[in-house]
């Protein structure tokens, strides 16, 4: 007889969670979010942030991080979403110093952001390729390296040293413009490598997604850093896995809020002599909004457990594939139950509609996930369909 132990349950500390939920309630106002929007960012909040170790929830205490493990960094996020709060929580600790303790490189004193990885993709092997018009004088046993961006390719040249020379230009890189160091990666012969780079030396170009939130083109072109090998596991589809795990985080808690924010407007809202909650017409999309609200919480709470216990291809696809659907059934159902009040600047729908817009668009597609899903499907096979959904990645083998 085969005996297999459960495995340890993951529990968020219920300090962590009360703790962000007073600080963003207590700082992230109607008009902090606004004032926000218009100056590209909110040193105040961010500051706040930072001192309860937030900022660095789910790095190595060695590395310079709080600790914590990643369920109760994605528990933070899912915070930061429901509070729309502006700041680059996923990008500081989640993704950028994930990447440099991974790496072993000095995490600097501020802000660190990262280069999305073009979804898709991946990155290409520098080993004798390279982009048109570039030559071959890098010197010295240097590499040249290809990483793959959202907005192309960057080409990468490491030195025996490990010093890191860049160049090329990356477009929708998050609040770059705030940032002490900008972190990559490439692939070089075969090996993953992790890139920091000092934002002083690059040349950024502030630009806004669709809340107002920084994503900021950035010309690498004379920029220089550090480069260290990173160990297995941690290359940029690792990167786009826990991005997309990020955007799940944020986007349930940005549901969670607005469904709560439409049941209260049309509870006091009143037509024909009762609140328009009554109506049929309008209690249909309470409930289509209340279930995506309910379903992203729970693949973002799934995807986390797994992802802190191990890889989880399969729970994060779901998740981010189920978030990005229900993104847009869920903001269609309040901002018709709102009506024109919704559309407003004065009222703080739209903070959470804009941003689940543009979060659902970023660390992959509704058709790459879907695409990622389908993959892992018929990799299994007819008779590993079903232990693929009930079991998740574990199916996988």
């Amino acid at each position: 007889m085969t005996v297999t132990t459960a495995p340890e349950p993951v529990v968020v500390d219920e300090l962590i969670t009360e703790t962000a939920d007073r600080l963003f309630g207590e700082l992230c106002t109607h008009e902090a979010v606004q004032a926000a929007e218009d100056s590209g960012g909110a040193p105040d909040i961010w500051e706040a942030f930072c001192e309860t170790g937030f900022d660095l929830i789910a790095v190595p205490e060695e590395a310079g991080g709080s600790g914590g493990t990643l369920a109760e960094a994605i528990e933070v996020l899912r915070l930061v979403g429901y509070h729309s709060a502006p700041i680059p929580a996923a990008e500081n600790g989640i993704l950028g110093g994930w990447l440099l303790a991974e790496a072993g490189l000095e995490r600097p004193d501020g802000l660190v952001t990262v280069v999305p990885p073009r979804i898709g993709s991946g990155l290409r092997m520098g080993s004798g390729e390279q982009p048109a018009g570039t030559d071959d004088s890098a010197g010295g046993g240097a590499a040249r390296c290809l990483t793959g961006t959202s907005a192309g390719d960057c080409t990468v040249e490491i030195g025996d040293d490990g010093s890191a020379h860049l160049s090329g230009t990356a477009e929708r890189v998050p609040w770059a413009r705030s940032a002490a160091a900008i972190v990559c990666v490439c692939e070089c012969d075969g090996t993953s490598m992790v890139v920091s780079v000092p934002a002083s030396g690059c040349t950024i170009t502030p630009l806004p997604n669709m809340a107002g939130e920084p994503r900021d083109t950035v010309n690498f072109d004379g920029a220089t850093g550090r480069a260290a090998p990173a160990p297995d596991g941690v290359d940029a589809g690792a990167l786009a896995q826990r991005g997309a795990l990020s955007r799940v985080a944020l986007m349930a808690g940005a549901i969670e809020k607005m469904c709560q924010l439409t049941v209260s407007y049309t509870n006091e809202r009143v037509q024909f002599g009762r609140p328009v909650a009554r109506f049929q017409a309008v209690q249909q999309h309470l409930v289509w909004a209340a279930q995506d609200a309910a379903l992203v919480r729970m693949a973002a709470e799934v995807a986390a457990r797994e992802a802190t216990r191990g890889d989880a291809p399969f729970e994060i696809a779901a998740a981010k594939l189920v978030a990005n659907q229900a993104a847009a059934r869920a903001t269609k159902a309040c901002h018709q139950a709102h009506g024109a009040m919704g559309m407003t600047q004065e009222y703080p729908l739209h903070h959470f509609s804009r941003r689940l817009w543009s979060w659902r668009k970023e660390y992959g597609s509704d058709a790459h996930w879907s695409a990622v899903l389908g993959e892992m499907a018929t990799g299994v096979g007819a008779d590993g369909l079903y232990p693929l959904i009930t079991s998740g990645t574990a199916a996988l083998g």
